[in-house]
């Protein structure tokens, strides 16, 4: 084949098969959490397969198999290699999910590094549709989503995805196993649906209450909050007021977000 994929689309890729057989296998029923194992036979979407070292093990398994790439050259290149991998040539960020399956479905990649944290967001906007997601990503980035109160990298992510998924931090992978190296470490992880079914506060709330208190996470939540404390608010007695964004949990941000508005 003289056709070779673009390397210009801020994805560094994987050339070692061991670690790409390991990352598919964290899907398998055999490593999903007891409470995840209901997912081991749903069908799996594939972000950015690129040159498919990756795609070569999901196939392998015997679920059905779909992945979304954005380069064009990688289409056709994976279209020679693996023509039983259906590809739809488009940006993940862009795409109707349901468009590719109508129903639920495993997400897993080698997340281009410029755009995971995007990834992760259009996730949360579909918790009913993925219940399992697993990948490689950018180390800190990876550590973050996984981190747990009083951490300083808890953050944003961390809640949000907190709050719907099981998230297990699973291991490093060496810059030395990609096309190009990257000038970072990467990290796999692994998020399974947690039981939650509905969060107990309004969710838009709930996410603008997260971005605005760690927006400015090195002041308490007094003060980074202020603008959406009203005068006589409830919030603005309870022993969230002097802790800084770090030091709550998916839980402590629910309450916080009923006292700042309560449900009708």
């Amino acid at each position: 084949m003289n056709v070779r994929p673009k390397k210009n689309l801020g994805q560094h890729f994987l050339n070692d098969e061991h670690i790409a057989s390991e990352i598919a296998a964290t899907i398998s029923r055999a490593q999903l959490p007891e409470d995840a194992k209901k997912y081991a036979d749903i069908p799996v979407l594939e972000i950015g397969p690129g040159m498919g070292v990756l795609s070569k093990y999901l196939l392998e398994t015997g679920r059905e198999v779909k992945a979304v790439e954005l380069d064009s050259e990688s289409v056709e290149f994976l279209a020679k290699l693996y023509p039983q991998l259906p590809v739809t040539e488009a940006d993940f960020l862009r795409l109707n999910l349901a468009d590719i399956y109508p129903g639920e479905f495993a997400l897993i990649g080698n997340y281009p590094y410029n755009i995971s944290s995007q990834i992760f967001f259009k996730v949360l906007d579909n918790i009913d549709r993925i219940p399992v997601v697993a990948g490689m990503l950018q180390k800190e980035v990876a550590e973050r989503i996984c981190s747990r109160p009083g951490s300083k990298v808890y953050g944003i992510l961390s809640v949000l995805l907190q709050a719907w998924y099981d998230c297990e931090y699973l291991f490093n992978v060496d810059p030395s196993v990609f096309t190009p190296p990257p000038k970072v470490t990467s990290g796999v992880l692994r998020l399974t649906r947690n039981s939650r079914t509905e969060l107990g506060c309004d969710p838009v709330f709930f996410k603008k209450v997260v971005k605005t208190a760690f927006g400015q996470r090195r002041k308490t939540l007094r003060n980074s909050l202020a603008p959406m404390i009203q005068p006589d608010s409830a919030a603005l007695g309870s022993r969230f007021m002097s802790e800084r964004p770090e030091r709550l949990s998916v839980e402590d941000f629910i309450e916080l977000t009923n006292l700042l508005k309560p449900q009708a």
